[in-house]
């Protein structure tokens, strides 16, 4: 076979690849736009067997492993909004192509591409878009296995168009979905080589400079990309370099802009989720709750606003709302932020609490982080935060060594220093937890961690300050945390 024929032979296969089922978790007919997470059904119960069950929370937790995407940054940006624990970062994947929304959703719109290139076998713009659908299709649904089909539609358009850089733009997006930051920096770079105005790749490379801590040049290009293509995913990444380095009130003005000109539900959900959780950091319950609302409102289902929106009840006095709430989260998505808020909030309920039901979260955590790995997702940052608290002390720190390891966030700083904290190394933990403030970032836990670890050092007046500041700024920031910090600082003589 000549190899004319042979790369024939591979468009073939490619095709017919492309004409798989569109995902174990599709949302065609919903109407839902693609930035839209799909829910998960709990899978069936065996005879006799009761919903809440050891085993069939398990079954639930292994039916969910798809998830584990949604859980991720990232490219999360969203979910990715904070970097590990909890919701993500950035908005959903930017300028996904007109011709996957024209059906009415991502599933749709997938179908009707893999039709199209199962004929046109050689259309790279179409291969380049099938990729990037699957990307946003791996983090929408939590279906981690269209990653390798995204890598190998990709690959597949820049064999037939080198350089292209619809499809740099993509691999950049993958690798950001699969936290590979410094190949997504690169990839971005090289699509903004092919042209400085693609939209994707001026987001992604924003995000990998967040997620690698390197935020001073990740302002620089919040700036470029504002300047060469402002518009609801430039905004919102923009507003979170912002508040990272303090500037609470410009993040609070261009998250409002965005929103005001947000029109698909998708964009509206994670604008109004994007500025909930910057209320939640601020402490201003009402506010939050009602961003929340308005995220609901655009997507019942968007789950950085349904588990945002249970923290704020049981902030603000609802503690069974806020069960109820989390309950609906971890029952679809057993991921490990809303686990450990679950297990504490049953912990901290009224009389001695529910210790045995807050342990059953606590080990599903382990759970996921096992089904995690065994889907390649690095889930040392979820590891440390949960383990630290409720888990493995030496794991933590492991966890949060290797995660320090490869990139140097406030995020990573703040949970090495809480690991080194718990395993009772107090003096190497001080500097990572100054470290983890130390960009103005307002976050209550980290404050409650660099003061609890001030005190075990010895520096009482900084231990006080810092206690005080977290439970000024959010004194509701965590159902445990918070208990123990007003503890702490009536240990310490009370507030500055």
């Amino acid at each position: 076979m000549s190899p004319r024929s042979n790369d024939d032979a591979q468009e073939r296969g490619l095709a017919d690849e492309a004409a798989e089922p569109a995902g174990t978790a599709g949302v065609a007919g919903t109407g839902q736009a693609a930035s839209t997470p799909a829910s998960t059904p709990a899978p069936a119960l065996a005879p006799g067997e009761r919903r809440g069950s050891g085993r069939s929370r398990m079954l639930q937790l292994a039916a969910c492993a798809v998830a584990l995407a949604v859980a991720m940054t990232a490219g999360a940006v969203v979910l990715g909004n904070r970097d590990g624990g909890g919701t993500g970062t950035v908005s959903s994947a930017p300028g996904l192509d007109p011709e996957l929304l024209a059906g009415g959703s991502l599933a749709s719109g997938i179908s009707a591409l893999q039709s199209h290139l199962k004929a046109q076998p050689k259309d790279s713009g179409g291969w380049a878009t099938l990729g990037m659908a699957y990307v946003e299709q791996a983090r929408t649904n939590g279906d981690p296995s269209r990653y390798p089909q995204a890598q190998r539609a990709l690959e597949r358009s820049l064999r037939l168009s080198p350089g292209n850089d619809p499809a740099l733009a993509g691999r950049a997006a993958l690798a950001a979905a699969r936290h590979e930051f410094p190949e997504a920096l690169a990839f971005s770079e090289k699509a903004l080589d092919e042209n400085a105005f693609n939209e994707r790749a001026l987001s992604v490379r924003i995000d990998a400079l967040v997620e690698l801590g390197r935020y001073k040049e990740a302002a620089k290009a919040a700036d470029e990309a504002d300047s060469r293509r402002p518009g609801v995913p430039v905004f919102t990444r923009y507003a979170y370099v912002r508040e990272l380095r303090g500037d609470i009130g410009t993040a609070r003005r261009v998250l409002k802009q965005a929103l005001s000109g947000a029109t698909a539900p998708g964009d509206v959900a994670y604008v109004a989720g994007s500025l909930g959780q910057l209320s939640w950091r601020e402490g201003d319950y009402e506010a939050t709750l009602k961003y929340y609302e308005r995220a609901l409102r655009a997507d019942r289902t968007y789950l950085p606003a349904l588990e945002g929106r249970a923290r704020a009840q049981a902030a603000n006095g609802d503690r069974a709302a806020a069960v109820r709430g989390m309950e609906e989260v971890v029952a679809r998505f057993p991921l490990p932020g809303p686990l450990v808020v679950l297990g504490e909030l049953y912990e901290a309920r009224g009389g001695e609490g529910d210790p045995a039901r807050a342990r059953d979260q606590y080990a599903l955590v382990n759970a996921w982080t096992s089904l995690a790995r065994a889907n390649g997702v690095n889930a040392d940052l979820d590891t440390a935060l949960a383990a630290a608290d409720h888990g493995d002390r030496k794991a933590a720190l492991r966890a949060a060594r290797a995660e320090w390891e490869r990139r140097h966030t406030v995020h990573t700083a703040d949970a090495l220093a809480w690991a080194l904290h718990v395993n009772d190394r107090d003096d190497e933990a001080l500097a990572y937890a100054r470290r983890a403030t130390a960009t103005g970032y307002r976050d209550a836990t980290f404050l409650y961690h660099r003061g609890m670890i001030e005190s075990a050092t010895g520096h009482k007046k900084e231990a006080r300050g810092s206690l005080s500041s977290a439970l000024e700024l959010n004194p509701g920031f965590s159902p445990v945390g918070a208990k123990r910090a007003k503890k702490a600082l009536s240990g310490l003589g009370g507030a500055r």
